[in-house]
């Protein structure tokens, strides 16, 4: 037997399964749906929404021209990329996971970069979202948000570590841009750059706006779909044990770097799912230090749901996402045992003051607070954003009629 009749047999197995699972409980199913809908509703659309509109925007009007030419001299030699590369790795930090390769995809689409510049780019320019870092995983999961300046130091150093061994990927191909040198007139020559590439773009402001409405809603739709479908997966797996059998591997693995055997129950989960395997791993019975290196291997591994989505985007693209799964095993390694060295030097008690501003002000329920009134404005921003994007879709078949 061939293996691609033999991957079309394992596939469909595998969909039948699923299928057949969903039907047994419906009520896991259901819920496990709910759960995943609230979370892209009232967080996921509204967070991404806005820097995906943006950066479309910022490369209509050649902002990202600019920022290339002028950071070409750094990005180069460093990490192999184009000077864009730095406002990829800029908004992919600010708006997490999957801006980088929304952005990258982008780039390639317009001929700013090669395959090989944006398959390395994607790989070391997605984040988990800074508010999730600090006041999700550091202080409403493990209640110190002192621990937030630990997981965010890791998790941006473990990106950058793979954007160093990412640069020997493919080293030997040719790049699209021009090999600047910083000087003086290097700033007037990304201003001419940039002039050139607005007048190139010759759309009107409303139609760019639309445009970057339309393909960033798009977007947010597919992945609002694998949150939903991981979500389902993970309570599924769950209840039919199958979790508790890659656990019972992992206990053993564990055991062998003389880490507890209980963080398993975390990290299952966690390889589907950062948001539910970092909870699971705060609340188990383990020494602070190895929950903290767990964690921030989860958060650099960034689970199955969030890689499914990356992989979506850069297949449209038609890139490959092999150098981005590389990279979250790099990432999630580099984070943790950078978590190991920073831990030592991080007293969760009497911190410094950048850190103790931060607890003071969690401490005054400023980010509870926040955080519900950002849930319910999330939720108006989402249902308006629809409406929208609805009427438009509809505007235009009509004209094709």
């Amino acid at each position: 037997m061939s293996s691609a009749k033999l991957k079309t047999i394992i596939l469909a197995i595998t969909a039948l399964f699923l299928a057949v699972s969903i039907i047994a409980f419906p009520k896991v199913s259901v819920d496990a749906s709910l759960n995943g809908l609230k979370l892209w509703w009232n967080v996921v659309f509204p967070s991404l929404l806005p820097f995906f509109i943006v950066s479309e925007l910022m490369i209509g009007f050649g902002i990202v021209t600019f920022i290339g030419v002028l950071l070409e001299p750094i990005m180069r030699p460093i990490f192999k990329v184009p000077g864009a590369g730095a406002f990829v790795f800029v908004m992919g930090l600010a708006s997490g996971f999957p801006a980088g390769a929304k952005i990258t995809s982008r780039l390639y689409e317009e001929k700013k970069l090669t395959k090989t510049e944006a398959e390395r780019l994607a790989s070391f320019t997605n984040f988990s979202n800074p508010l999730f870092i600090f006041g999700v995983v550091a202080y409403g999961f493990f209640h110190q948000a002192a621990l937030g300046i630990v997981f965010a130091l890791s998790h941006y150093l473990g990106n950058i570590c793979v954007g160093l061994i990412m640069r020997f990927y493919r080293p030997n191909e040719r790049s699209l841009s021009e090999k600047e040198r910083a000087t003086p007139a290097i700033f007037i020559k990304a201003l001419k750059h940039m002039h050139r590439e607005r007048i190139r773009n010759k759309q009107p402001l409303g139609k760019m706006l639309g445009d970057a409405v339309q393909t960033s809603v798009s977007t947010l739709l597919m992945v609002g779909g694998f949150i939903i479908l991981f979500s389902v997966l993970n309570q599924l797996f769950a209840r039919l044990h199958i979790t508790d059998s890659i656990a019972y591997v992992i206990k053993h693995l564990l055991l062998l770097l003389h880490f507890s055997p209980d963080l398993s129950k975390g990290i299952v989960p966690g390889l589907f799912e950062i948001t539910v395997g970092a909870k699971n791993i705060s609340s188990l019975q383990a020494p602070l230090l190895q929950q903290v290196i767990v964690a921030c291997f989860i958060l650099g591994f960034a689970g199955f749901s969030i890689q499914a989505q990356v992989a979506s985007i850069l297949a449209d693209a038609k890139l490959s996402a092999k150098p981005f799964f590389i990279g979250r095993l790099i990432h999630g390694t580099a984070s943790a045992c950078a978590a190991f060295v920073l831990f030592q030097y991080v007293d969760i008690k009497q911190s410094s003051f950048q850190v103790n501003a931060v607890v003071e002000s969690l401490e005054n329920h400023i980010l509870p607070e926040n955080w519900t009134s950002y849930l319910q404005i999330g939720s108006s921003v989402t249902l308006i954003t629809l409406i929208i994007y609805i009427l438009t879709k509809a505007y235009a078949n009509m004209k094709k009629i």
